[in-house]
């Protein structure tokens, strides 16, 4: 896999570099600021772009925003954001987007997980902490679909959003995979999500999960 990243502490950038390189990547490109981070990629057109939310000049959510701009010039590029931050104005728009993620710098503990979570993401898939998800959730209106969900069905469609599979959801919630697979179907049909693309529903499903968060006060 082919890989950018945009990051301006050049300890992590370098010892992510290391460490993707290790597991057998290629590290394309190197940026230590938004404007860097797009040309890197419009240069290079990576596989996926690695992308820390605050980067120069403004300091503030500068990487979020390149990332939504990068989705619109490269809307098949997979993109991670990998912050200490949660950023939500832009981050709901690219998870819509599909081919997204959002995890945070102190929560991955796992360098595996971690890396399986980058070929999700480069192979269309998402990966979300569930930090991030929380905060996405935001407040909902009074008129807000998910509740006609019971509290099994959320704890289903939140483990959804984080980009697991009906059978990584059984494991995590100790269920069947049968009884998983009930579940998801009642979700899609409380949330009036029908059709026969089972992949393109589970979108579906996560979209109307996370647009609660452009409700926030």
């Amino acid at each position: 896999m082919r890989i950018v990243i945009g990051e301006d502490s050049a300890l992590f950038r370098e010892g992510l570099a290391r460490l993707l390189a290790d597991a057998g990547h290629e590290v394309v490109g190197k940026a230590t600021d938004a404007p860097g981070l797009r040309a890197a990629v419009d240069d290079t057109r990576p596989d996926l772009a690695l992308i820390d939310v605050r980067m120069p000049p403004d300091h503030t959510d500068d990487g979020a925003r390149a990332a939504r701009r990068i989705r619109r010039d490269h809307p098949g590029l997979g993109i991670v954001l990998l912050s200490q931050h949660i950023e939500t104005r832009h981050s709901v728009d690219l998870v819509a987007s599909g081919r997204f993620g959002y995890l945070l710098k102190d929560r991955v503990l796992d360098v595996d997980d971690f890396l399986d979570a980058l070929r999700r993401v480069a192979a269309g898939g998402s990966a979300l902490d569930p930090e991030v998800v929380t905060r996405l959730i935001g407040h909902r209106p009074p008129s807000d679909p998910l509740a006609t969900l019971t509290p099994r069905e959320r704890d289903v469609l939140t483990l959804m959003a984080e980009g697991r599979t009906n059978i990584g959801i059984a494991r995590r919630l100790c269920l069947t995979d049968r009884t998983v697979e009930a579940h998801v179907g009642s979700i899609m049909a409380k949330l009036g999500l029908g059709g026969s693309d089972e992949d393109h529903r589970r979108v579906l499903a996560v979209l109307v999960y996370l647009r609660g968060a452009t409700h926030r006060p």
